[in-house]
């Protein structure tokens, strides 16, 4: 079966003093942590890849790693832009944040059409997430009457940096492990020998979200449908607020319209949220590489 990889890439362009903080180079053959996740889900199964991406990144993208991946399975490019809005609707002038997520994913319309994964362009996930999402899509109940989702859920204490606080989608579910919330909480950092956040503390085995979700092609039609409301329900004025995947997919479980299913796994995040961050991860790259999980050069 065919399954795509897509990869939410177009918030590239954050700086920190060591340029594009997503491009970074972590790996000692200058790889960047896009290439690992590419790597682990091809072996895994996925066998597209679709870049998520705006235009005036397209070029220095495609030199730093779309022209190497192209090499090694199929490769398509959508693109992220303001304007890009269902008929009727205008960007607001004063607008320059990005629509979110959601509208990210709403970009593959007409470009995926099989089972898919989503994941950020700026995380490190890890081969059991990949290859436990591409099981469950392959699996997935056909002609179901409701959409099949699923969240790689990931153990808090194991996404935090040691260099500040971040934000994480801290996840609800009944005991069979379906999940019925996603929460955004922002600021989660340890501290006093806990883990708190802005929202107060938090356990620290508590499940949370690195927004890798294993989707059906048809939920892109249910962004498109949650997208419109989103536009016409926006405040006048309002510039800032974002269409979110797991808005959209809380608003689905709520009206009975998805079962989600969260895939719990013990792999490591590590990624470059901070500037700091960057030894830690070249290191966790170089322990990785040594213990034979990853090849010297990829």
């Amino acid at each position: 079966m065919d399954t795509t990889l897509v990869i939410m890439a177009a918030g590239l362009g954050s700086r920190y003093s060591g340029g594009i903080k997503q491009l970074a180079r972590v790996g000692a053959n200058g790889e960047i942590l896009m290439d690992f996740s590419i790597y682990d889900a091809i072996r895994a199964g996925f066998n597209k890849i679709v870049f998520v991406i705006r235009h005036d990144i397209e070029k220095d993208f495609r030199e730093i790693i779309g022209d190497r991946i192209e090499k090694k399975c199929k490769v398509e490019y959508v693109f992220q832009e303001l304007d890009k809005l269902p008929e009727g609707f205008k960007k607001p002038e004063a607008r320059t944040k990005p629509w979110g997520t959601g509208h990210a994913i709403l970009m593959c319309k007409g470009v995926v059409n099989e089972p898919f994964a989503v994941i950020n362009a700026d995380d490190f996930y890890g081969y059991n997430s990949f290859k436990n999402l591409h099981d469950c899509l392959v699996n997935a109940p056909k002609d179901a009457d409701k959409e099949s989702i699923y969240l790689s859920g990931y153990i808090l204490g194991n996404t935090l940096s040691e260099n500040g606080g971040v934000s994480r989608g801290v996840c609800s579910a009944d005991k069979n492990g379906n999940l019925l919330t996603v929460t955004e909480t922002k600021n989660i950092r340890r501290e006093n020998g806990g883990v708190t956040s802005d929202s107060g503390e938090l356990p620290e085995d508590a499940a949370v979200s690195m927004n890798m979700w294993g989707l059906q092609p048809s939920f892109i039609e249910r962004l498109d449908e949650g997208f419109e409301e989103f536009l016409k329900n926006l405040p006048e004025g309002d510039i800032t607020s974002e269409y979110l995947l797991p808005g959209r997919i809380n608003e689905l479980i709520a009206q009975g319209r998805a079962n989600a299913k969260i895939v719990m796994t013990d792999d490591v995040w590590f990624g470059i949220t901070f500037s700091e961050d960057l030894p830690a991860t070249k290191a966790a790259v170089s322990d990785l590489v040594a213990k034979g999980v990853y090849p010297e050069k990829l």
